[in-house]
C-alpha cells in the first residue's frame, strides 16, 4: 500500500516501520521466513501444514509474540499452530513425531459425529499407532494398550483418553523440555526477544 496521500491510513504504520532498526527488520522476516517454511512443509502428520497456515507479513509482531509464548507452558505450544508445527518438525529430528501425530489424530477423531465415521476412524488409528507392532508404535503401557483395545468394541469419542493422555504426558515431561532447550527454538526466541525490544524503545 502507497503511503505519499497525506491521509492515508498505511502513512503511521510507514513511520513506524522506518523507525525501526534495519536488524531488527531483518531478524522479523528472518522469522517469518522460519515460520512459513514450517507451516508450508508437506510431509507434516494429519495436515498440520495445511490447517495451520499463519497469516504473516504484517502480523511478525504477532508471530514472535507467539513463539515466546510456546515456553510458557506445554498448553501454550499445543494451543498455537505454528507452535504444534515447529514442535513437529524438531520431534522428527528424534524420530518421535509419531506421538504428537497420535495426539492430533485423536484430536481430531474427538469431533468425528457420525458413528460409521467414528468406529472406521478408531480402527484406523488404533492400528496404526497403538496395537503391538503398529506401524508408528506409540509408547504406552501394556495396560493402556488392552484397555483401548478393549474400548474399540463399542467406540466413543472418548475411547483413546487414556492413550493420549499418557502419550501427552510423555511429550511433556521428555520431549518439550529438549524442544525449548534446542538450537532451533533459542534462535527464534533470540530474534523474537531483539525485535520486542526495540520496538519498545522506539514507541
Amino acid at each position: 500500500m502507497s503511503c505519499w496521500m497525506p491521509g492515508c491510513p498505511a502513512l503511521s504504520m510507514c513511520r513506524g516501520l522506518a523507525t525501526l532498526p534495519i536488524t531488527c527488520l531483518e531478524r522479523a522476516k528472518d522469522l517469518k521466513t522460519r515460520l512459513g517454511i514450517l507451516l508450508h512443509k508437506p510431509e507434516l502428520g494429519h495436515r498440520i501444514g495445511t490447517s495451520s497456515k499463519l497469516q504473516l507479513g504484517s502480523r511478525w509482531r504477532d508471530s514472535s509474540r507467539d513463539v515466546l509464548e510456546w515456553r510458557e507452558s506445554f498448553d501454550q505450544l499445543l494451543k498455537s499452530k505454528s507452535g504444534v508445527t515447529a514442535f513437529h518438525t524438531f520431534l522428527k529430528t528424534e524420530f518421535s513425531e509419531e506421538n504428537l501425530d497420535f495426539w492430533l489424530a485423536c484430536e481430531d477423531f474427538k469431533k468425528t459425529r457420525s458413528k460409521t465415521k467414528l468406529a472406521s476412524k478408531a480402527n484406523r488409528i488404533f492400528e496404526e499407532f497403538v496395537q503391538s507392532e503398529a506401524p508408528r508404535e506409540v509408547n504406552i503401557d501394556h495396560e493402556t494398550r488392552e484397555i483401548t483395545r478393549k474400548n474399540l468394541s463399542g467406540a466413543t469419542s472418548t475411547c483413546f483418553n487414556e492413550a493420549q493422555a499418557k502419550t501427552r504426558t510423555l511429550m511433556e515431561k521428555d520431549s518439550y523440555p529438549r524442544f525449548l532447550k534446542s538450537a532451533s527454538y533459542q534462535d527464534m526466541t533470540k530474534q523474537a526477544t531483539s525485535c520486542g525490544i526495540s520496538k519498545r524503545s522506539h514507541t
